[in-house]
């Protein structure tokens, strides 16, 4: 029996719980503080990234996920001109001022984690590839993930 009556929800709402389950293992039993984590990270990377590869990024993401990663979106300041990790962890724990307290480095790992454990390996690489050296080194390596 469908939770939701559309098979089409309950395939993101489970998706979007298994995506969670991975980032509470790394920060903690926190539904909330994941969703909100996972949110955090997806828009500084979203607007880190160069708009079509954004695109192609979103294709891949669960519907529910989805409307996380374009939530606040304003495409015309993307690209997002940050080049160290600092700049991009302010970006992301600009987004979670309003959460408990997080270590943001672990955090932007534990997406990045998920998002290389779920999607397409070339898809991740071609995303870790557009960021710069600084933030490539919080990505997991892409090889490990064909691997899995």
């Amino acid at each position: 029996m469908s939770a939701t009556g559309l098979d089409v929800f309950d395939k993101t709402l489970q998706t979007t719980h298994i995506w969670l389950d991975e980032i509470m293992l790394d920060l903690g039993p926190d539904r909330q503080v994941a969703w909100h984590v996972l949110g955090a990270v997806l828009r500084a990377l979203r607007d880190r990234l160069p708009m079509e590869l954004s695109a192609h990024l979103a294709a891949q993401l669960p519907l529910l996920v989805r409307g996380l990663y374009f939530d606040q979106w304003r495409p015309s300041e993307q690209p997002a001109k940050s080049r160290t990790r600092e700049e991009f962890f302010e970006r992301v724990a600009a987004d979670l001022k309003s959460t408990r307290p997080v270590n943001i480095e672990h955090a932007v790992r534990a997406v990045f984690r998920v998002i290389n454990h779920r999607l397409d390996p070339g898809q991740v690489q071609n995303v870790r590839e557009a960021l710069p050296q600084p933030l490539q080194t919080l990505w997991p390596d892409t090889t490990s993930h064909a691997a899995a």
